[in-house]
C-alpha cells in the first residue's frame, strides 16, 4: 500500500470559500482528505522576496488591520468546520517571509503559540502538523516546532538546520535515503517539490505525479490554492490537470489517501516507511 498526503498551502482569512469548494470538492466527495495549511493571523502586507504582494492576500473581508486572524472571516471558518473532509495543519503565524528561519528561540515559540490561539479561537482543534512558511525553519525554528507537533512537513533538511542532538539519526536517514523520519514523538517529512504549480509545464504533471508516487511508500503532494486563480481568474486547464489527480488516486486500489491527524496517530518505527531508488531525480520545492 501507497500512501498520499494532500497538502495545500496558504488559506487563511483572506482565501474565498468558492477557491476551496471548486479545487476540493472532487476530492471530498470521493471521501480523499484534503490537509490545508492555514496561515493562522495572515499578514495583510506580506511580500516575496521580489518586492511582490503574496497572491493568497485578496479582498480583505473585515476592517483593514495589519494582520488578520483566521476568525475574522466566519464565512470561511463556517465552510472549513462543516466539511470533515478538510483536516489542518499550522502554517507559521502571520507568513512573515521566512518567520521560522529565525534564531530568536522566544519569538519563535511566540509565533507558535499564537497561531495555536488563532485556531481555538476560530473554533477549530490546535493542529497536530506544522508547515513552515516557504518551508524554512532555522536550527532553533526545528527544535521548537518538533517538540509541539506531531508531524513536521516541509521541503528538504539540512544538516546545518538540523538540531546537533539529532545527527546521529540524521546521518542514518541520509544513509538509508529515506525522504521521511522521526525524532521522539514527531514525524519529519519531506516531499519531492511542488508538483502541481503553475510554475510546471502543464503538459506530463499528471505524469510527475504519478511517477513520485510510485517511488516511495509516502509522498507530500504540495500544491497552492492561488496558484490556480491567479489575478482572480480561473486557470481552468490546471483545474483540471488537480481533478484528475483526484480521479487517479482514488481509482488505485494500493493508494490511500490520508491526513496529517492519521499519521500522528501512527507509532510505528520510522523505519517501517520505506523508499525505492527513484528512476529520475526529483525537483526540490522552491
Amino acid at each position: 500500500m501507497r500512501y498520499i498526503i494532500l497538502r495545500d498551502d496558504d488559506t487563511s482569512a483572506f482565501t474565498p470559500v468558492d477557491c476551496l469548494e471548486r479545487l476540493y470538492r472532487p476530492f471530498l466527495a470521493r471521501g480523499l482528505p484534503v490537509n490545508l495549511a492555514v496561515i493562522p493571523e495572515a499578514r495583510s502586507d506580506v511580500c516575496r522576496p521580489d518586492g511582490q504582494r503574496e497572491e493568497f492576500i485578496r479582498d480583505r473581508p473585515g476592517p483593514a488591520r495589519d494582520t488578520l486572524p483566521l476568525a475574522a472571516n466566519p464565512g470561511l471558518v463556517s465552510y472549513l468546520r462543516g466539511e470533515p473532509g478538510y483536516h489542518f495543519a499550522q502554517h507559521g503565524c502571520h507568513h512573515d517571509y521566512f518567520e521560522f528561519d529565525r534564531r530568536d528561540r522566544a519569538g519563535i515559540v511566540r509565533r507558535i503559540e499564537t497561531g495555536a490561539q488563532r485556531f481555538v479561537e476560530a473554533g477549530l482543534q490546535r493542529p497536530r502538523a506544522f508547515v513552515a512558511p516557504y518551508d524554512r525553519l532555522s536550527r532553533p525554528g526545528l527544535l521548537e516546532v518538533a517538540r509541539r507537533f506531531d508531524v513536521v512537513s516541509t521541503g528538504w533538511f539540512e544538516w546545518r538546520r538540523v538540531p546537533c542532538r539529532w545527527w546521529l539519526r540524521y546521518a542514518w536517514k541520509k544513509m538509508l535515503g529515506q525522504p521521511h523520519w522521526r525524532v521522539g514523538s514527531s514525524w519529519l517529512l519531506s516531499h519531492p517539490g511542488c508538483l502541481l504549480s503553475y510554475t510546471r509545464p502543464r503538459e506530463g504533471m499528471l505524469e510527475a505525479v504519478k511517477r513520485a508516487v510510485a517511488r516511495q511508500q509516502l509522498t507530500v503532494l504540495v500544491t497552492h490554492w492561488w496558484e490556480y486563480f491567479r489575478g482572480g481568474v480561473p486557470d481552468e486547464r490546471f483545474i483540471g490537470i488537480l481533478h484528475q489527480v483526484a480521479g487517479y488516486l482514488a481509482d488505485q486500489p494500493d493508494i490511500l489517501v490520508i491526513s496529517f491527524d492519521v499519521l500522528a496517530g501512527v507509532r510505528l518505527p520510522a523505519g517501517e516507511i520505506r523508499t525505492t531508488p527513484p528512476a529520475e531525480p526529483v525537483a526540490a520545492a522552491n
